[in-house]
């Protein structure tokens, strides 16, 4: 049983940490929104009410953040505080930059340190059948694994220090030009007279097959568990997809690399998104593409 500070308990973190705690785990919580506070209380979490009194006794430190300004911000904090060696897990994605900013400052302290980005969304997290993309010193790694396998099925170490992180833009870039693709191909179906069964059961055992298609069909029907049958309940809301693209096109500007599908999914996500379907699962997007709504 391993003391944890669970650092960002929103709709990944929370169910990350209670899957800690069926574990066996002793999970202290924090989280700056009072009403998440109160949702942690009631599902038996147990909550610090300052940062610094979330890590003082923990030998893993986990943050499920929104941004990489927001976990350099925790660990220049933390980092200070913590005498002895600990263990320091980023799950937020983040860019590549900044989550070896975060290695850097754990390092300072003589801490080890991963970035262990995560992919499987809210249903994964409730599972605990997330997959994990570790960046980090194999030591580091080893370490972490064991309290990773309480929240994930599958736990791959990527290598050095923001390898996870790399993994995850690329991953996510994969995933976003895909369910584009995937949305173009049923508007157009359904103008040429096919239904959505037909060309789920050519496509989904053909050369189009890919898990935008198969696990998480856009139409209603074909895939009963996908958010197109709950009215693009997310999921993966379009923002976070948004997010994800826009980290993916930093990383590739900063290494001078085109990635012309990335861009267009991008700038295609970002037409979405503002007009004010950030809220939406990122597979909504095939109403745009339909035209319904707004002109692409």
């Amino acid at each position: 049983m391993e003391k944890i500070a669970f650092i960002g308990l929103g709709n990944m973190g929370m169910p990350m940490a209670l899957n800690l705690v069926k574990a066996g785990h002793a999970v202290t919580g924090f989280d700056l929104s009072e009403p998440i506070q109160i949702k942690a209380k009631e599902l038996g979490l147990t909550i610090a009410d300052t940062l610094n009194t979330a890590v003082q006794s923990a030998s893993v430190i986990i943050t499920m953040l929104p941004k990489g300004e927001h976990v350099i911000s925790v660990y220049n904090e933390i980092c200070p505080l913590l005498s002895n060696e600990r263990l320091l897990i980023d799950c937020s994605t983040i860019d590549v930059a900044n989550a070896l900013q975060a290695h850097h400052l754990a390092s300072y302290g003589k801490h080890l340190s991963v970035d262990a980005p995560v992919s499987g969304g809210t249903g994964g997290a409730e599972a605990g059948t997330l997959t994990f993309m570790c960046g980090g010193a194999e030591s580091a790694f080893a370490k972490a694994k064991p309290i990773l396998e309480a929240m994930g099925k599958r736990i791959v170490h990527c290598g050095e220090d923001g390898t996870g992180q790399a993994a995850k833009i690329c991953n996510n870039m994969i995933l976003g030009v895909s369910m584009i693709a995937v949305c173009e191909a049923f508007a157009l179906g359904e103008k040429l007279g096919l239904s959505h069964q037909a060309l789920f059961d050519v496509a989904s055992t053909s050369s189009g097959q890919c898990w935008a298609l198969t696990s998480y069909c856009p139409v209603p029907g074909p895939v009963p568990a996908s958010p197109a049958n709950n009215d693009y309940h997310p999921g993966f809301a379009a923002a976070l997809m948004l997010k994800d693209l826009r980290l993916s096109q930093d990383a590739a500007e900063a290494v001078q690399l085109a990635t012309p599908m990335g861009a267009n999914a991008a700038t295609l996500y970002e037409k979405f998104v503002s007009a004010g379907h950030a809220g939406q699962d990122f597979s909504a997007i095939i109403e745009m593409l339909r035209g319904q709504g707004l002109e692409t």
